[in-house]
Order: structure tokens, then sequence, then C-alpha cells
């Protein structure tokens, strides 16, 4: 156990250190993934997310008629495959639906976005009886994966809006990269469950990178039986998401990127037989994105997965 915490714990730290794409958690590149349903060999299900964010804000937060809203939409396919009992696949496919809206006038774009898989490992996976034959359980997955540039990235968009995040995109037209590490302690129903990543972003064609992005969340939850086929397991915790600034023309770094957000989560996943169904809401409790210019508001998600 303690050699599972003091490598979580340095992991983050270095990967913090290192400085922690895009206006966090909104328009590209963002991978959520939360507690993963309980699956023994493979999973494959639907994902939808919502986002918001609000722009052109001056100073103090105030709005004028510049002050833009936009909204993010995905739906998602995403699936799990554990390969022997040390090995894990996951892979997302995502839809994204955009929009944006300014004294009503509305622009959306819709589209596939970027393809993501990630791999891990497991490095511990320990079962122990304490506390009057109370059951310990923990595991430790590491791992890394890649994200493809199949989403459209337009230029254009980026040339025309040049004083608003770039983030109004299906993808970002880079191969990207992640570390990632999950772990898991439960004793008896009650659990915590904790995931960090890094992601680690390359310039695009356009000489556009956007900057690398740190994301940790930790999630409390409680195990409620139903019967014998049901299980209720809602959960509570927080998501940090920091991100530096993007860099333009691979050296100069873009005013309106970056930032820190803080979002509390609170949430329930249900499993019945092979199928589980969860959800989330994610209010945000502290922020400071884009120097104050830029504010993101709740954000929720809902899937459906297929257990097998």
């Amino acid at each position: 156990m303690k050699k599972a915490l003091v490598l979580i714990i340095f992991l983050a730290i270095g990967i913090y250190e290192s400085r922690a794409c895009d206006i966090c958690g909104c328009g590209v590149g963002s991978y959520y993934i939360g507690i993963l349903p309980d699956f023994k060999k493979r999973f494959v299900g639907l994902r939808y997310q919502y986002k918001t964010l609000r722009t052109h804000l001056g100073p103090g937060g105030t709005t004028s008629y510049l002050t833009t809203d936009e909204t993010y939409q995905t739906a998602e396919l995403w699936g799990g495959w554990n390969i022997g009992k040390r090995f894990r696949v996951l892979g997302f496919v995502p839809v994204n639906f955009n929009e944006r809206s300014n004294q009503g006038i509305r622009n959306s774009k819709q589209g596939i976005g970027d393809i993501a898989v990630v791999g891990y490992y497991q490095l511990l996976d320990k079962q122990q009886t304490i506390l009057n034959s109370k059951l310990l359980v923990q595991s430790l997955w590491i791992g890394g994966g890649i994200k493809l540039p199949s989403g459209k990235y337009e230029q254009e968009e980026r040339k025309e809006n040049e004083e608003t995040p770039n983030s109004f995109q299906l993808g970002t037209a880079s191969t990207d990269f992640t570390l990632n590490a999950m772990y898991d302690i439960r004793l008896m129903d009650f659990g915590v469950n904790a995931n960090v990543s890094y992601k680690l972003n390359t310039a695009n064609k356009y000489d556009y990178r956007y900057g690398n992005k740190f994301t940790a969340n930790v999630l409390a939850y409680y195990k409620i039986r139903i019967a014998e086929k049901v299980t209720v397991a809602p959960n509570a915790g927080v998501l940090y998401e920091t991100a530096a600034k993007d860099q333009e023309d691979k050296k100069f770094p873009v005013d309106v990127s970056g930032g820190y957000s803080l979002l509390a989560t609170t949430g329930v996943e249900i499993t019945w037989n092979s199928f589980s169904i969860g959800g989330n809401f994610q209010p945000p409790v502290s922020q400071k994105m884009a120097d104050m210019r830029v504010k993101a508001g709740n954000r929720g998600m809902v899937h459906l997965t297929y257990l097998f």
C-alpha cells in the first residue's frame, strides 16, 4: 500500500511541476474517466457530456456586446477490454456538437472528434482482511495513451477569432500523448477512487500547439446492494484541471488560453445484470482561465454501458 501511495504522489508532483490544451474542460481534448463501471472482461457504451463556456469577459468578469456563450456537447462511444489479469485498454470515439451565441446570432458545427486509446498495466492488486475480518481491496493501474488527429481543425476559425480561445474546434489536428494512473481503495462497500492524467500536446501542421494539461479527480463512493443483481453507488468528490498557455508559431504564447478550474462532482452509478447506467453533475468551485477573460459553467455527464 505504501509503495502505491508513494508512486501516485510522485507521479502527481512530477506532472504538476512540468506545468500543466485548450481552455480547461471545454472544446477539444478533454477525456474525463471518473469511476469505471465494474467489469471483468469487456464493456462498451455511450456517454453524453455537456459543458458551457463564456468568453470575451472584461475586468472582474463584466459582460459586453462582445461576450459570447459557447456550448459543447459530446456523444461518445467508449469501451474497455481487460487482457488477462494485468492489462487494460480503453478507447474513446467522440462526436462533437459545438454552438456559439452572441447577440442572438448562433453558429454551430458538428462532426467526429479526436479518437483516443489508453493502455494500462495493473501494478497493484491486493486483498486483505483488517478490523475484525473487514475486506480491504486495493488496485493501481498505470499507463499511457495516444490521441489521433481525426477531428476537423479549421485554421480560418483561428485567424478570424484571434481574441477568442481556440476551443471552438472539432479536433486539434495534432497527435498527442497521455500519461495516466488510476488508484482505487475500498473497505467493504465504501471506497475512494483517484485518477491523474497528463496530456502532452504536439504542434499541428499550422504550428499551433495547445498547452499541456494536468487533470486529477478524487471520488468517494458507497455501494448499496439491492436484492442480488442491482448495485447503486452514489459518489462525490472534486475534479481539478490546469493547462499551460497555447503556443503559436511554436514559440509565441497565446494570451487567451491556459488556466485552472476546480469543480465539485456528485453522481451515481447503477449496475444491473450486464448493464450499467450512471451520471454526474460538476459545478465549478474556483477557476481562473485565460487571465479571467473566460468563465466555465456547469458540466454534466450520463452514460449507458453494456458489460460482457
